[in-house]
């Protein structure tokens, strides 16, 4: 064990002697999971917000180019990862934990990328995708449409353009509909919305993240506007 309860007149706190911090952190939930009355109370759902949270905390790091943050936030959704598999390894019916987590990651690793741990070739990130994608069509053979595994949770400009792509692996033109007049009702709204995001897509643009970005822009301006009213109510 990484982390070892001290005795009682160290009031439970734990004592730190190893050298492997991803073993410490494991090891820091389990104990957590043990003691706090908080934490022993959650669920795998329960625990859902606080990883949309955290993953989109994230995302501001990185997009805001925050070094800080990133590696702060980066530690955040390890803790996510490690709650979630505390909490899979005490279940009655089918336990598993880190460790598994980790073996079936790098399992499916070393299987997708051939080209490092075997003998195929790939030059160009074109010829990785290929590897990539016929060994993840080899783990999900029972799979019977390509849109089997796409979450219908993520972020709908994000969604647009991953249905956009799988509709393109079928011959389905869902982004005919370009930017042009404005929209007469909610459902041609719908229809320019996905027109922008097929633009987004051909030109390689990410349209959630534009957005995003935008919409950063916008909340500046806002407190500009605000801050320029206070100076002169003062």
């Amino acid at each position: 064990m990484a982390l070892q309860a001290a005795g009682d007149d160290d009031g439970g706190r734990l004592d730190v002697t190893a050298s492997d911090p991803l073993r410490e952190a494991a090891d820091t939930m389990r104990a957590v999971r043990d003691r706090c009355v908080w934490t022993q109370q959650i669920d795998h759902r329960a625990l859902v917000p606080y990883l949309v949270e955290e993953s989109a905390e994230l995302i501001d790091a990185v997009e805001e180019d925050d070094r800080t943050e990133l590696r702060e936030e980066l530690g955040d959704l390890l803790w996510q990862v490690l709650f979630h598999a505390e909490i899979a390894s005490r279940d009655a019916d089918d336990p598993f934990d880190i460790d598994d987590v980790a073996r079936g990651l790098t399992d499916k690793m070393v299987r997708r990328h051939p080209h490092v741990f075997g003998d195929a070739v790939a030059n160009t990130p074109e010829e990785v995708l290929v590897h990539w994608n016929a060994a993840k069509a080899a783990e999900k053979s029972a799979r019977t449409s390509v849109l089997d595994g796409v979450s219908e949770r993520m972020p709908s400009l994000a969604l647009a353009q991953k249905l956009l792509g799988k509709a393109a692996q079928v011959g389905v033109d869902g982004g005919s509909r370009r930017p042009g007049a404005a929209p007469e009702s909610e459902a041609d709204l719908g229809d320019a919305l996905l027109g922008l995001v097929a633009a987004a897509r051909a030109h390689g643009w990410d349209a959630e993240r534009a957005l995003r970005e935008r919409l950063r822009a916008l909340t500046s301006e806002v407190r500009a506007a605000e801050g320029t009213a206070a100076r002169l109510e003062n």
